[in-house]
């Protein structure tokens, strides 16, 4: 009697009718390879949807704000900054953190903000979005940058 030593993916890859192991890389509809789109570039694509909705004022919290502030003061910026996905062989989960504009309403800015990020991963990457959570955690005043702008001048004696 010959045994066999099965990992998980091989167990996981088992078809119940024929019992005979998949390949571990599915390949393509064709049959000519597969593709694999990385993390970091789901994130990228989700960011750019999100920063096309009016009401949102930045992605990220409080410390990823301030750093996206130094880098771009360097000629750099971070399209992932508040975006997070787990990315798997045919799904996409989404968390984002942002900050909305004062007076937007906070639930249509996230309804539209998922609705594009929804949108963007199922057309641009064609993986299935199964949820976009989203956080957000503080609202932009205008007034604020008027604020931030005069202590900034400098003062004549």
């Amino acid at each position: 009697m010959t045994t066999q030593t099965q990992t998980p993916a091989t167990v996981a890859a088992k078809t119940p009718s024929s019992g005979v192991a998949a390949p571990a890389q599915p390949k393509g509809k064709d049959g000519r390879g597969a593709t694999t789109v990385d993390d970091a570039v789901v994130a990228k694509i989700a960011g750019i949807a999100i920063q096309e909705i009016d009401g949102v004022h930045a992605l990220g919290g409080g410390a990823a704000r301030a750093l996206g502030t130094l880098r771009e003061k360097v000629g750099q910026k971070d399209l992932t900054q508040g975006v997070s996905v787990e990315v798997g062989q045919t799904q996409v989960a989404v968390d984002v953190t942002l900050v909305v504009e004062y007076p937007h309403p906070l639930q249509d800015v996230a309804d539209r903000a998922r609705d594009a990020v929804y949108t963007a991963i199922e057309d641009l990457v064609g993986m299935e979005v199964t949820e976009v959570n989203i956080t957000i955690t503080d609202i932009h005043v205008p007034s604020d940058d008027a604020d931030d702008d005069a202590d900034q001048e400098p003062r004549v004696a």
